[in-house]
């Protein structure tokens, strides 16, 4: 096996470890896609869990998320990287330590892009760090949004661009992501409070306020998809999407999540579809 496959099978059970959402949609998608969607998520997951540490402090995890975004800007120095990282090396994760693997795995006509919105997050993610996650306004809420999740949204865009040529719309693949990101906090609000003392529900805010917020970002992504005429894409954006509509449902009848059987079926009927 050459250094570029195994790097690309490494990748591949990295992502598995890591994501159980998108894992699935991932590896049902077609080359070059696949190692493509699957290396930039890598990506933005690597920076993620920085911003999720719970032992970095607010100051710590900022200027390491503001030095990644810098090196993110040029061509990526992984040297530079781990010995920013080498200090904390035992409590980081392998996604964020390979940060350098997953943008080398990356092709090269679509890096660039990859490299700029996860640069993008990362600057994002650490004025988030520097505040303290305070959401107090739904202009709060909807920036905070965007870094974690719109941008994934906009990432992927640049991806189908690229290609096949698919062109689909800024603000609802903003949306797009949001909409998820807000079915996850609906879903982890105890245990974000918990076990990092962090609430996104801005001040004033209901539960009702946070599941009208996550639906209409919903909608937004249901058009989205109406843009993408590639059928393999478009399973892949509808997987997701169909798991988070059901996710909001059941959080709605006070389930904690839905079950692996419906998480099944939900994938086998987004599959049958033409």
């Amino acid at each position: 096996m050459t250094d570029s496959k195994l790097l690309e099978k490494q990748a591949m059970e990295v992502l598995k470890e890591t994501s159980r959402t998108f894992f699935i949609p991932i590896k049902l998608l077609q080359k070059p896609l696949r190692m493509t969607v699957g290396s930039a998520y890598l990506c933005m997951r690597a920076i993620d869990e920085i911003e999720d540490d719970e032992l970095l402090s607010n100051e710590t995890k900022s200027e390491l998320l503001k030095k990644t975004s810098q090196l993110l800007e040029g061509p990526f120095d992984d040297t530079s990287y781990q010995e920013m990282l080498a200090p904390y090396k035992d409590q980081l994760p392998e996604v964020t330590m390979r940060l350098g693997d997953w943008i080398e795995v990356c092709p090269e006509g679509i890096r660039d892009q990859v490299k700029a919105a996860t640069s993008e997050m990362a600057q994002g993610m650490a004025k988030w760090a520097e505040l303290d996650w305070r959401i107090e306004t739904e202009a709060d809420l909807n920036d905070y949004t965007y870094y974690v999740a719109g941008l994934v949204g906009v990432m992927l865009s640049e991806i189908w661009y690229w290609h096949d040529g698919t062109k689909t719309d800024r603000e609802l693949a903003i949306g797009f992501g949001k909409g998820l990101q807000a079915v996850n906090i609906l879903r982890n609000k105890d245990e974000d409070l918990a076990e990092r003392g962090v609430g996104f529900f801005p001040e004033g805010w209901e539960r009702k306020d946070m599941f009208s917020f996550a639906r209409h970002n919903l909608d937004k992504a249901d058009l989205y998809i109406k843009d993408i005429s590639n059928r393999n894409i478009r399973h892949f954006c509808k997987i997701p999407l169909t798991l988070a509509h059901r996710t909001l449902k059941a959080l709605q009848r006070g389930e904690e999540k839905i079950s692996r059987a419906e998480v099944e079926q939900a994938v086998e009927e987004v599959l049958q579809e033409q």
